[in-house]
């Protein structure tokens, strides 16, 4: 069975409604998929109809601050209708506004006027930095998503604000009161030492959390294998999700993910 837990549709930064996304998944052959949008839960409001070959398990990928670095926290298995999650969502919501607002602010001393309403205009619900790269293009700023995540939006630049985000801990325990399972997302994309690295883990671990991603996205087997080894180490489960955002992305294609190790145990076992 194909088991994809980490993607994104238009409630957030995705280009296909929940609806689309679902019908993708059952062209691709996905058993088991959950429909992570970036703070909020949405999809599943628009999700009309589910076909009875796919387990469709309730998430979210929450933003979240660690050591001034932005991460970012997946639910799985939660409840859509836990009070902490709801109230946990509207915050974050309230946060990512304030977050774009201060976007637009400082692109806007780069020379970039009204970039907020011009980002809005690509945002079907959340607002998020791959909308105002969508806007930065089309007023030839940059020519892609590459070029203004690298000169604007990425680590680092003018774009990259993380203060108004809550710390693991806090995110985790929201995850935990919604009868959810924490999973630490797409490790290897923050680019840390191995030392770093470990040491977030630890801190997730010991925060509550229960389980990473060991596989996102294509992956070479030697990342596969190196996080397969931390995630038995601290003794988390094993997650894996494709991160899809996008049908032209062919790394981060719906479906299209390797297996976990065996020498993991995975986290649908929570669950399935």
């Amino acid at each position: 069975m194909i088991i994809d837990l980490h993607c994104h549709t238009t409630m957030s930064d995705g280009a296909l409604t929940p609806n689309q996304l679902i019908d993708l998944a059952v062209e691709r052959g996905v058993g088991m998929l959950s429909i992570t949008d970036h703070d909020t839960l949405d999809a599943y409001a628009h999700a009309s109809s589910v076909p009875s070959n796919i387990s469709l398990i309730p998430g979210i990928e929450l933003s979240s601050r660690w050591r001034k670095q932005g991460v970012h926290i997946v639910g799985l298995n939660i409840d859509l209708s836990n009070e902490a999650m709801v109230s946990a969502v509207t915050q974050q919501s309230e946060a990512r506004l304030q977050r774009a607002h201060e976007i637009s602010n400082r692109l806007g001393r780069l020379g970039f006027d009204n970039c907020l309403a011009g980002a809005q205009r690509f945002a079907h619900n959340q607002i998020g930095r791959p909308h105002f790269a969508e806007h930065l293009i089309a007023i030839g700023a940059v020519k892609n998503a590459n070029e203004a995540f690298k000169k604007y939006l990425g680590a680092g630049k003018a774009g990259d604000i993380k203060e108004h985000w809550p710390d693991i801990g806090t995110v985790v325990q929201w995850i935990r009161q919604a009868g959810g399972v924490a999973v630490l997302a797409h490790p290897s994309k923050y680019k840390m030492t191995r030392t770093k690295l470990t040491e977030l883990i630890d801190d997730f671990s010991n925060a509550g959390g229960e389980a990473m991603e060991v596989v996102s996205g294509l992956q070479i087997p030697s990342v596969t294998r190196d996080l397969a080894k931390l995630c038995n180490k601290f003794g988390l489960l094993a997650s894996c999700g494709s991160d899809f955002h996008t049908p032209d992305k062919k790394w981060a294609a719906l479906g299209m993910i390797s297996n976990i190790p065996d020498t993991c145990n995975p986290v649908w076992d929570r669950w399935a």
